[in-house]
């Protein structure tokens, strides 16, 4: 009956040993093991003998792609999308005060402004040349470019339609070429109209790199927060100076007028802006809020007509008599 025992005791520690050696449990050399794989698993990054990494540097911050410079991350993305990152770097769309005004120059002299002078040969509008008259007409003025905080060029950048007889040509060799340009640091740019009818681009034809843009119909995708100027869209017979003197009635909040709002222009039927002058007509009472628009652009105005452009036209057109 021990005999029996014993047999069992043995029987149950050997089969222990063969569960043990089968799992891993007993750790064979390192000699008898074969030591190609061994080799391999080093080749791998695999080494048992150091200890487990330790990660002490803080991760980082996430970055959007786009908002990222480097060749390393750049290899990742899209030839489209380096294009376009690299255009938005190049054109100054990421311009702001702090990034691309240079305040030095302002602390030295205070603010002054520099009107280049104009070229022999260039032709300049009669609203552009309101605008030179009227800065140099100022305190802020200086002839003297040392001085200057601000930069305006006398090329005329005010018409950048190509069909306009105000278009100025080769206007990327001519403002390149000038010495202060520093790529347009400091510089500021008036534009009212660019592009054509009916795709109205906002391109101007040249690249106004680190300058400030003072625009009429900017979008919202190209206006940079607290660096550009929207300005309103006036004709060339908009008065420099004078007018009426203005006031208010018994301290009036809004002031006492008989009109709140008038607008008096084309409606685009089709092309950029088309939404907008569009949906003036929501507005628009006849009473003391008038905005006049007429149909009539461009000489195929009639195939894209509907069915308010007759009422628009006969209100615009007798406008005078009415208003």
């Amino acid at each position: 009956m021990q005999a029996k025992k014993r047999y069992l005791i043995l029987l149950s520690a050997g089969a222990c040993l063969v569960l043990l050696f089968y799992f891993g449990g007993v750790q064979v050399p390192a000699s008898s093991r074969n030591p190609n794989r061994r080799d391999d698993r080093s080749r791998n990054g695999y080494h048992p003998d150091q200890p487990w990494p330790h990660f002490s540097d803080p991760l980082q911050h996430f970055i959007p792609w786009d908002q990222v410079e480097t060749e390393d991350y750049n290899i990742h993305i899209s030839p489209r999308q380096k294009r376009d990152v690299n255009s938005s770097v190049y054109k100054g769309k990421r311009c702001r005060m702090e990034s691309c005004f240079d305040f030095s120059l302002c602390k030295r002299n205070g603010f002054k402004v520099y009107v280049y002078p104009q070229q022999k040969g260039e032709k300049i509008s009669e609203s552009y040349q309101n605008i030179l008259s009227a800065i140099e007409g100022s305190t802020f003025y200086t002839s003297d470019p040392g001085q200057a905080c601000l930069f305006v060029l006398s090329l005329d950048t005010l018409d950048r339609d190509q069909l306009s007889p105000q278009y100025v040509h080769n206007l990327k060799t001519k403002v390149q070429n000038l010495h202060l340009w520093n790529n347009g640091r400091n510089h500021l740019i008036f534009n009212l109209y660019s592009g054509t009818w009916p795709d109205y681009t906002e391109d101007l034809g040249f690249d106004i790199g680190q300058a400030m843009l003072a625009k009429a119909s900017i979008s919202t995708e190209n206006f940079r927060p607290n660096f550009d100027v929207s300005i309103p869209l006036f004709s060339k017979d908009h008065p420099r100076t004078g007018g009426e003197r203005g006031y208010l009635k018994y301290n009036s909040i809004p002031p006492f007028r008989k009109y709140m709002l008038v607008f008096k222009g084309k409606r685009y039927l089709t092309g950029i802006g088309s939404d907008t002058r569009n949906a003036l007509y929501h507005v628009h009472n006849a009473e003391d809020v008038v905005l006049l628009t007429t149909c009539k652009h461009g000489k195929d105005w009639q195939k894209h007509k509907d069915a308010r452009c007759d009422r628009d036209n006969t209100e615009y057109d007798n406008a005078g008599s009415r208003w």
